[in-house]
């Protein structure tokens, strides 16, 4: 009897298992003035459309807030390779942002080995999309971590997968490279493209905003936009 195995059981090079070393980063200075703003304010001048699904939550201790370039990892559902490769592809201050498929597979992708690694090669912390466990240990090591929950399962180490391409990360798709804020609120993708520009908007945007919750916290407001609206719209009051 001929054993062999079957062809579908290969990986391929290319599509699905593939790894770039690099990609283009935002200027530091730049990705450190978007701190002085919460990811609420961020998505409401995005439109509401870059902010990742809300079970993607902080789950560690302390503030959670992270701010920096998006190293994208995509998983095969309970595989874990590709992240500890991201080990070696993230540079000091990236997120590693890791497309693991949900809570489809009740495998973890990282636990306290992987962040005391990336705490020494000076990532700045993670987002899952999809399950981590360890978690008293990753308390321990003191790097943020966003995901959608623990279990004690660990994953496998065989691939196939990618590192620093488009991934979907909580119904958003995330480039290497675009900027990822987030903090007690949530979390906001800001695509590269737009970072300046969304950036000096924000910027301008403050001084109003501040003006007016002043106001608000000392009772003085008004509601007549409301009113504007609904007649606007011909809403019927009875």
């Amino acid at each position: 009897m001929v054993h062999q195995t079957p062809d579908s059981a290969d990986l391929h090079p290319g599509p699905g298992f593939q790894i770039r070393e690099d990609s283009p980063r935002l200027d530091r200075k730049l990705m450190d003035r978007f701190l002085a703003f919460d990811t609420p304010t961020i998505s409401d001048l995005l439109n509401r459309l870059y902010s990742l699904d809300p079970g993607i939550r902080c789950l560690t201790d302390g503030a959670g807030v992270l701010c920096g370039p998006a190293c994208t990892v995509k998983v095969f559902p309970g595989d874990n390779l590709m992240v500890h490769k991201a080990l070696d592809i993230a540079k000091p201050g990236d997120i590693v942002v890791v497309d693991a498929n949900g809570t489809q597979s009740p495998n973890a992708v990282l636990g306290d080995t992987i962040c005391t690694k990336a705490k020494h090669r000076g990532i700045a912390g993670f987002i899952i999309d999809g399950l981590i466990r360890d978690l008293p240990g990753i308390n321990e090591v003191g790097l943020p971590v966003f995901a959608r929950g623990t279990t004690p399962m660990g994953p496998l180490h065989r691939g196939p997968g990618e590192v620093n391409f488009p991934i979907a990360c909580g119904g958003t798709v995330i480039n290497p490279g675009d900027l990822v804020v987030a903090d007690a609120a949530g979390i906001v993708n800001v695509p590269s493209r737009v970072a300046e520009e969304l950036l000096g908007r924000l910027e301008a945007k403050r001084e109003k905003t501040e003006t007016y919750m002043a106001a608000v916290r000392r009772g003085e407001f008004s509601n007549a936009w409301v009113d504007e609206l609904l007649a606007r719209n011909r809403c019927i009051i009875h």
